[in-house]
């Protein structure tokens, strides 16, 4: 009788929870790395927005026992207490043998769950639920990522040369404003259907446009101000159009020297070129080949793609390729703040990535 008294009185009690502490439980009982420690901060979160003992225990799938222990501990220590760890219960296998299980996940990464499951199954014996081995993957922040691909080409040496050597020296003069510096390359947007993910409860469709129009754009990117400068058409591009590019650049800029940093295709680097820039005292300085990580207009073409195409269906190819010239033409308004930090001068290499067997 006096343990139902206690229940009907847990029930109805009431908890103060101050806001800083609501925010806490919000956070911890996503983030922190201990399930149990999780479990207790959502407890007293949905308490603290009012939900009966009963819903709160069917949500977090515990008994009224345990849903009690939890809010007893808030009420004792706050959330410290919750915190707390001191159950010395059975020792958790996995993570005692954690040292050989990451190695093994980390010489053949898994794809999915069910083969991380399988690995660990043939490395330590031990067979566990989808569910445990969720929570040591994430435990270990062992998360899933998406493969990035390097030209198998490239030359990883010359490029952390090239970027030590040349590209960020050339850089600095820029900031200094001692030169013009820009990137320059072509981007080929094709009238077709650009695909992306969405949060939906069914698969979604787009429609696709008919024919292999696309709308081609050489743009030179200031590393500094950001200023896009560009000229596009609806056929191809040749080392007719970068010499138009190279007296567009040339107006423009008479104050500094301009230096140009282009890729090694066959219309930028021949003679034609070439022998224009050197009329217009224009100087170009040629990526390593295969290296348009060290190409800071490349992340720009990803930006427009991004806000523009992926998942937009046009009804015809002037609605295309105005919206791509549009976005581009805000690259100082709308989108400036953004682009900030997109188009910083930082450039990547791959010394030190890790490469998939």
């Amino acid at each position: 009788m006096q343990s139902s008294d206690r229940r009907r009185e847990l029930a109805v009690r009431r908890i103060d929870y101050p806001e800083e502490d609501i925010e806490q439980l919000t956070y911890y009982s996503i983030y922190h790395e201990h399930p149990i420690v999780r479990r207790r901060m959502l407890v007293n979160l949905l308490k603290s927005q009012g939900l009966p003992h009963g819903q709160i225990a069917e949500i977090v799938g515990i008994s009224g026992t345990t849903l009690r222990e939890h809010l007893d501990l808030y009420v004792a220590g706050g959330i410290d207490a919750l915190k707390q760890l001191n159950y010395a219960g059975k020792p958790n296998e996995l993570r005692a043998r954690k040292d050989e299980i990451i190695a093994a996940l980390e010489e053949n990464p898994p794809a999915t769950l069910k083969e991380a499951q399988a690995i660990i199954q043939e490395v330590t014996g031990l067979k566990r639920s989808l569910t445990q081995v969720s929570e040591f993957l994430r435990e270990h922040k062992i998360i899933r990522r998406k493969v990035k691909q390097v030209p198998a080409k490239a030359d990883v040496e010359a490029q952390a040369t090239f970027k030590t050597e040349t590209l960020e020296p050339l850089v600095e003069q820029a900031q200094h404003r001692k030169i013009h510096l820009f990137f320059v390359d072509a981007a080929h947007f094709v009238w077709l259907p650009f695909l992306g993910y969405l949060y939906s409860l069914t698969v979604r469709y787009i429609k696709s446009a008919s024919g292999r129009k696309r709308f081609n754009v050489l743009g030179a990117l200031h590393a500094v101000t950001h200023e896009l400068v560009t000229i596009t058409n609806h056929a191809y591009i040749n080392a007719e159009v970068v010499c138009e590019l190279l007296e567009k650049l040339a107006e423009l800029h008479r104050d500094l020297p301009i230096v140009l940093v282009m890729d090694n295709a066959r219309y930028q680097k021949c003679r034609l070129v070439l022998e224009k820039a050197q009329s217009l005292n224009i100087q170009i300085v040629f990526l390593p080949p295969y290296s348009p990580n060290l190409n800071l207009i490349e992340r720009l073409w990803k930006f427009v793609k991004k806000q523009v195409l992926y998942n937009k269906y046009y009804t015809d190819y002037d609605q295309f390729h105005t919206a791509i010239t549009e976005c581009l033409e805000q690259t100082h308004t709308t989108h400036r703040e953004t682009l900030r930090t997109l188009l910083a001068p930082k450039f990547q290499t791959f010394e030190n990535v890790s490469f998939l067997p």
